[in-house]
């Protein structure tokens, strides 16, 4: 897919629109850190006003869609079967840390099915993209999950609760859990990005709880387009309801899952 579909090449348009602005103010960032008043405000004002031209660019190029947006909420349209899910900052305390590991994430629904999506980190100039039977890409490299087996040669990435978010225990005691069973865990902070590179064959596999739709709409797209797997934390479609994410190649997101259970249900005794 060289050549983008219509649909694609709006959404690519949309998030290269929105970067520029990102990088401007990724830049800045690090001048910041040393103030009194600190980063915070600037990062959240980069946000919205990254969310503002995607909706903005969006909304133009397909009236009528719907949109479920991090900082703007849903928005209902007169499309009934068109959804956009956008996150215009994954990765905030990264950004908002000076490290060049955020992105831009945007999917898009149809009749309750993610059919497109994109993620797209503006430092280092990835650009993920994949499409319901159009295939993934990188850069217009072809993406494929990674071919391993067995969770004891792979690489799996997870994503800590932040501090005052529920869900510690648990996590604390999958990690156990899964730290014997593999070769090497990752923790980066931008679930968008561990979907991507999970689609990318960097990682072998990835789960996370308590997250929003907009943390892995475009995600789930780029994956199974990948030839990956992606379910919920009890192997059944309802991410985005749910909150709860495991992917992988179909062998290691289904070991991934037994390794979870099986820790979870020893630490609930």
């Amino acid at each position: 897919m060289s050549r983008h579909t219509p649909v694609m090449a709006v959404m690519v348009a949309a998030a290269r629109k929105a970067a520029r602005g990102l990088q401007r103010d990724f830049g800045e960032v690090a001048n910041l850190q040393v103030s009194l008043k600190g980063p915070a405000n600037y990062v959240s004002a980069a946000d919205k006003k990254a969310e503002k031209i995607i909706f903005e660019e969006l909304s133009k190029a397909r009236p009528g869609y719907s949109f479920l947006m991090e900082e703007g909420g849903s928005v209902e349209g007169s499309d009934k079967s068109h959804r956009w899910i956008i996150d215009p900052l994954d990765g905030t305390t990264n950004f908002l840390h000076s490290i060049p590991h955020f992105a831009i994430s945007i999917g898009l629904e149809r009749d309750g099915q993610m059919v497109a999506g994109v993620i797209y980190n503006p430092i280092t100039d990835e650009l993920f993209i994949g499409e319901k039977g159009q295939g993934a890409f990188l850069n217009d490299k072809r993406l494929r999950v990674a071919a391993r087996r067995e969770l004891s040669s792979g690489v799996v990435a997870c994503g800590t609760p932040n501090i005052g978010r529920p869900g510690h225990e648990i996590h604390l005691a999958e990690l156990r859990g899964v730290m014997n069973e593999v070769s090497g865990v990752r923790r980066m902070g931008a679930a968008a990005l561990d979907l991507a590179y999970v689609a990318a064959g960097r990682y072998d596999a990835y789960w996370e709880h308590n997250l929003a739709p907009w943390d892995m709409a475009a995600g789930i797209v780029i994956v199974r387009e990948a030839g990956g797997f992606v379910s919920d934390i009890n192997g059944r479609e309802d991410m985005l309801t749910t909150g709860g994410v495991i992917a992988g190649n179909d062998m290691l997101r289904a070991q991934l899952e037994t390794v979870l259970k099986r820790a979870r249900a020893k630490a609930q005794g």
